[in-house]
């Protein structure tokens, strides 16, 4: 029986995907990965909730998947984050953007930023464990249910 790869590992099999190191990353490219991550953790149980149309869907990922909601989540983090992440965390949130969130403020879009250059830096370290835990974490401690 073959063993089942990664999502991570399927598309760097699939698609001749270098090796890089991911500590060379800039924190925006984490962060735009990381972006990705999170949403599609957050769909992924919305849609495991039920069956409901495109619309009603998206209504309730946007509840979790914007500015705001992943700044507190990244506040509600930072005592459980271990020195590495905490670094990675730091790095996304001072990262010279050029664009903010339409509906949010400069320092929620930054500490958003910051949680997302996290998500990518674990996604890319294929860690989607530490991904998952802490964005249930972080629901848990915002008394948020998805």
């Amino acid at each position: 029986m073959e063993e089942s790869l990664s999502l991570l590992a399927q598309l760097k099999k699939e698609f001749s995907c270098r090796e890089v190191d991911i500590r060379e990353y800039s924190p925006l490219t984490l962060a735009y990965i990381g972006d990705s991550i999170y949403d599609l953790v957050i769909r992924t149980v919305v849609v495991g909730r039920g069956n409901r149309s495109p619309g009603q869907l998206h209504k309730a990922a946007t509840k979790y998947v914007n500015a705001g909601t992943q700044a507190a989540m990244a506040e509600a983090l930072q005592d459980c984050l271990t020195e590495e992440e905490a670094s990675v965390y730091k790095r996304g949130r001072n990262a010279k953007s050029y664009t903010t969130a339409k509906n949010a403020s400069v320092i929620d879009y930054r500490k958003a930023t910051g949680l997302e250059a996290l998500m990518g830096y674990l996604y890319l370290r294929d860690d989607m464990g530490r991904v998952i835990d802490l964005v249930r974490l972080g629901l848990d401690r915002l008394g948020m249910e998805i």
